[in-house]
């Protein structure tokens, strides 16, 4: 694969994760569609997206594909995602997410016995402090409910990413996950029927975010993928939350306040100390 293509990949693949922080906050703020509403047409329209790029590359969406814990953590993410942009602006949704997962992951090496060298630890205590500073009380705190709901979300990407650790065709098992996570999401617009709401501009929003930004994004990355280094593939993600916050100013006329800067500053440049030590200590060996 060419430089050229894995760049342009790559950076449609990071467009569209940003773009469904944008998509989602939009729905939500703008029109009537409710939260359980905007995750169970997301989902549905990343499965069946999902289902015809594989099946447009000769493959199957079978049922192997994927598997039920996997996909409760893909729902988790999805459900969090939608309910915590209720409240919260694309920019700081987008850092909070990024934040969570990563200290997910990083967690879970932690755990397994891995060792921060030291500018890896002062990385980390950066992006904490910056994740603790972000949500202290203030007034432009963001609002707890939502907070909450997202931090909760990266938790459960973190997990699913983990989880996704495994040989095989990426895109067919998150095809899989996604068909699977497609009833759990209709059950919980099952129990919340009561406050139920759509209209078509919130459903168009809900399926672009799905077959658009998810299920053709997650495609797209997992094309670039296999072309990336893994310290290089966790670096670009790091625009993610960027890319939200331009497009939160740009199209949703978002105000980014002076402790969101500093907030993105400490846990982006935190994680990127993180990322790249790393890089570091695995090219020393």
């Amino acid at each position: 694969m060419s430089t050229l293509r894995i760049l342009v990949l790559t950076a449609l693949a990071m467009t569209a994760f940003a773009g469904n922080s944008l998509l989602c906050r939009l729905a939500l703020k703008d029109t009537a569609i409710d939260a359980a509403s905007f995750t169970t047409v997301r989902l549905l329209s990343g499965a069946l997206m999902l289902w015809l790029v594989v099946r447009l590359r000769g493959g199957g969406a079978r049922a192997g594909a994927g598997n039920w814990l996997s996909a409760l953590a893909l729902f988790t993410y999805a459900a969090g995602f939608s309910f915590a942009y209720i409240t919260l602006p694309a920019a700081t949704g987008a850092l909070l997410l990024f934040g969570a997962v990563q200290a997910t992951m990083i967690g879970h090496g932690l755990w397994r016995g891995e060792r921060l060298r030291p500018a890896q630890s002062v990385g980390l205590v950066l992006a904490l402090g910056g994740l603790v500073g972000l949500l202290l009380p203030g007034l432009s705190a963001p609002p707890l409910f939502g907070a909450s709901m997202m931090l909760g979300a990266g938790i459960a990407w973190g997990v699913y990413s983990l989880r996704g650790r495994v040989p095989g065709d990426a895109t067919r098992v998150t095809a899989g996950n996604f068909m699977r996570a497609v009833p759990i999401a209709a059950a919980l617009s099952g129990l919340m029927a009561g406050n139920m709401s759509l209209d078509r501009a919130g459903l168009l929003y809900a399926v672009a975010s799905g077959a658009l930004a998810s299920g053709l994004g997650y495609a797209i990355w997992y094309t670039a993928l296999p072309a990336l280094k893994a310290t290089k593939a966790a670096t670009v993600q790091l625009s993610v939350p960027v890319l939200a916050s331009i497009g939160g100013i740009a199209f949703l006329g978002e105000a980014v306040s002076l402790r969101l800067v500093a907030a993105s500053i400490a846990i982006l440049g935190g994680i990127a100390l993180v990322i790249l030590e790393k890089r570091s200590a695995g090219d020393a060996t």
